[in-house]
């Protein structure tokens, strides 16, 4: 098993800047990609960044491109969302995710483990 807990999140104005942090626990020499999904009131999930470990291989939505950067301390069992220029638009739950898969992947299903999420807002 493998145990996600995500921080950083909160309100800020747009354009302004957050640090999303995932501390991974457990089984983590067993996962190989983690990422970030977020989940806005009355939306779907979706994928927001995915990272291979090593960092080989990034995966970002088109929304986010440019503003967003993802990356991982495996020593520190860690993965970082970096968020800047924020928009109203990207209020939203966002949440940590791991999976075995080898590939990174912005489906919901393949990704094994979750963690309970954290709330960005962002004013306009």
């Amino acid at each position: 098993q493998v145990q996600l807990v995500e921080s950083g999140g909160q309100s800020v104005q747009a354009g302004g800047s957050l640090r999303l942090s995932c501390a991974a626990s457990g089984r983590t020499f067993s996962t190989n990609v983690m990422g970030w999904f977020r989940q806005a009131p009355g939306k779907e999930r979706e994928s927001v960044a995915a990272i291979r470990c090593g960092g080989v291989m990034i995966y970002y939505a088109e929304s986010v491109k440019g503003r967003f950067t993802i990356s991982r301390d495996n020593a520190k069992n860690t993965m970082y969302l970096q968020m800047n220029t924020l928009k109203p638009e990207d209020t939203a739950v966002y949440y940590c995710v791991a999976s075995y898969k080898v590939a990174v992947t912005s489906r919901p299903g393949d990704y094994d483990y979750w963690g309970q999420g954290t709330q960005v807002t962002v004013s306009s």
